[in-house]
């Protein structure tokens, strides 16, 4: 199967659309002996920050000489991105050898997109022998496809209210669904969380048996993304860098950190430098990222507590009024959503998600009118990137965000030989 084809079967299992539960994951590991071979792997659920823990991870690892697979979801660009081995991303040609094997297994069954993806990406991290796997989880934990791994080590990043159709109307209802990764026995290592999600997670690993490393008990950090140092325990690992941009990336690092020495605790040879190392050469695109000069930033964030962190760093980089580029997918609300960028926002620019369920534009034209801000709606994305460029005041930059889907279609375009994870000042 070539690799156009391959998509065309893949995307075309989307009419089963969003099935949470472990019945055909188990269906395809009983009939094809390469998922039932050991995978030593990291299992990272959560709801904002897994992405960049489980990418952190992964450079610790290759960093340290091992051979590492990662697996996240979506893509940005392209859909090889979500199967890595050692930062590289799937060939084409591996991705139509990978979906022949799922069609032929799973022509009796409803697979869902998630599913066949998770499975391909398990196959190609056992059928290259990998060091060890970075497993990031789809919606939720329990039921998520990809909670037929057995881990060495379990990671639960910020939990926030987010996909609560398929979650649940609570923080310790989604929290709940989130800890439902953690194993027997096998350690967690927990971000900062809130209270009644901490509270949850702790009642489950409990209830495991599993030790839990839990973010400002037994790790922390201090210093910036220049000067950083991470404390784990009794380790303290100074004079570090992270050149991911944000106070919460630093929140991410500590976390990855803290992950990297609970491998290197079981046998994994993990030095300090390649840590150092992971913080200077991490790059994962569409957080944060400055574009065109540093005057548009492209942010994947698109939950409250996502874009909470957004607005802390535009404080924090004294940026003062933007145009605000934004659509949402799913069934979120502006209001509960975006609120936080309000202060800052010289101009709404409403625009459709092209991919998946679309929150109409609509709705955030109304939100923005009750704020009393300047609205324009527009059917094309890109039209209104446009719009938002073309009356830009010297103080004044474009933010694109809510959702990650919308970054990936605007990225390439604001793209230049200008892009840089860092914000440039001199602008202002």
């Amino acid at each position: 199967m070539d690799f156009t084809s391959s998509l065309d079967y893949l995307y075309g299992l989307q009419r089963f659309g969003v099935k949470l539960g472990l019945g055909n994951m188990r269906v395809l590991k009983a009939r094809l002996p390469q998922l039932r071979e050991p995978l030593p792997c990291i299992h990272v659920a959560g709801t904002n920050g897994k992405g960049s823990v489980s990418v952190l991870l992964a450079e610790i690892f290759k960093q340290a000489g091992l051979h590492v697979g990662l697996y996240t979801s979506p893509h940005l660009n392209c859909f090889t991105e979500r199967i890595r081995i050692d930062g590289v991303a799937a060939t084409r040609d591996d991705i139509g050898a990978l979906t022949e094997i799922i069609r032929l297994n799973s022509e009796d069954i409803p697979l869902t997109f998630f599913e066949a993806t998770t499975a391909m990406a398990l196959l190609a991290f056992c059928g290259a022998g990998v060091d060890i796997a970075v497993i990031e989880t789809g919606l939720g934990g329990r039921l998520d496809a990809t909670n037929i791994v057995d881990p060495q080590l379990c990671m639960i990043t910020p939990v926030s209210l987010d996909h609560s159709e398929h979650l649940g109307s609570t923080l310790a209802e989604i929290a709940a669904e989130k800890a439902g990764i953690i194993k027997p026995g096998v350690p967690v290592v927990v971000g900062a969380q809130d209270p009644v999600a901490e509270e949850v997670l702790l009642s489950v690993a409990a209830a495991c048996e599993a030790q839990v490393f839990l973010s400002g008990r037994d790790f922390s950090w201090r210093g910036d993304h220049d000067n950083l140092t991470v404390f784990v325990g009794s380790d303290r690992l100074h004079d570090l860098t992270c050149t991911l941009a944000g106070t919460h990336q630093l929140d991410n690092f500590a976390q990855a950190v803290a992950g990297a020495i609970q491998l290197r605790k079981q046998g994994f040879k993990i030095p300090d430098a390649a840590i150092a190392g992971a913080g200077k050469n991490v790059f994962w695109p569409g957080r944060l990222e400055w574009c065109r000069d540093s005057r548009v930033l492209l942010d994947v964030a698109h939950n409250a507590a996502g874009i909470a962190c957004l607005a802390d760093y535009l404080e924090m980089q004294n940026v003062k009024r933007i145009h605000l580029v934004s659509g949402l997918s799913g069934e979120r609300s502006p209001a509960e959503v975006l609120m936080p960028l309000v202060k800052y926002v010289v101009a709404v620019y409403a625009v459709p998600v092209s991919y998946g369920q679309s929150v109409p534009t609509c709705e955030m034209v109304a939100w923005a009118e009750n704020q009393g801000l300047p609205v324009y709606e527009y059917a094309v994305a890109g039209d209104g990137l446009d719009a938002a460029c073309e009356g830009l005041g010297r103080d004044e930059h474009v933010v694109v965000c809510g959702s990650l889907y919308l970054v990936a279609e605007l990225r390439q375009g604001v793209l230049d030989s200008h892009s840089t994870m860092e914000f440039v000042p001199e602008t202002l």
